[in-house]
């Protein structure tokens, strides 16, 4: 007859041994309760250490009888990680009936977590390159350029022909601006040369040119006197 008390307290007594940190005994009677820390090993990037903790049950007839087997503590992973971990523990558990399995189990795991940090690593990898990537195929386009079709050709020649009939018109309106009569002040302000040609047709024209005298009737004010005496002075 199966001692099954004596296995228990065996395999508590190995396990105490094996995972003298990590393993802890909430209790002894009438059966042992009792739970472990599992952490992934180390990676390159610990944002993907993951870590439960499993708490175990023994039962009557253990080990011919699958323990209570709960995941109490979980980190980084999703709940529908914690149910697909707990059923892969219970069918672990039903392939090892009749021998003590405890060391098996957390065995398996640190397997399943070590395994699920890496495709955690692996799935940002794999990110991080479809992002650069990604930035690296804008940045080719960029310099490529947009590749011309008979729908982008059209576009361009509307925008073009539009710009080129602004440029056109602007050039008109600068003509007709060019070409338009100026007034007589107009011309004066435009040409000095206008003045001399003034003075050359006084002092040419065989006409007997009039003068306003109403136009000097405030000379004296001017002080034109001494200015003559200066020029006389100034030519002797």
């Amino acid at each position: 007859m199966t001692d099954y008390k004596e296995e228990q307290k065996n395999e508590i007594e190995a396990l105490e041994s094996i995972y003298p940190n990590e393993l802890e005994i909430l209790s002894c009677d009438p059966y042992h309760v009792f739970t472990i820390k599992i952490k992934t090993e180390s990676l390159e990037e610990s944002e993907f250490e993951i870590f439960v903790t499993l708490k175990f049950t023994y039962v009557p007839n253990y080990p011919d009888e699958v323990p209570l087997i709960e995941i109490i503590e979980y980190d980084n992973i999703e709940d529908e990680d914690v149910d697909s971990l707990s059923d892969y523990l219970l069918s672990q558990a039903e392939e090892n009936l009749g021998m003590v399995m405890i060391f098996t189990l957390v065995s398996v795991t640190l397997d399943w977590l070590n395994n699920k940090a890496d495709y955690l690593h692996q799935q940002k990898k794999e990110q991080e390159e479809r992002r650069l990537k990604q930035l690296e195929e804008e940045e080719r386009k960029k310099f490529e350029g947009t590749r011309v079709t008979v729908e982008t050709f059209l576009t361009w020649k509307t925008k073009f022909d539009a710009e080129m009939a602004e440029i056109k018109r602007n050039q008109f309106v600068k003509e007709e601006l060019g070409t338009k009569k100026l007034t007589g002040r107009e011309l004066f302000e435009k040409d000095r040369t206008l003045i001399e040609s003034d003075l050359r047709f006084l002092q040419e024209g065989d006409e007997e040119v009039k003068v306003d005298e109403s136009l000097f009737q405030e000379l004296d004010d001017l002080e034109l006197e001494d200015d003559f005496d200066e020029n006389e002075n100034t030519k002797s």
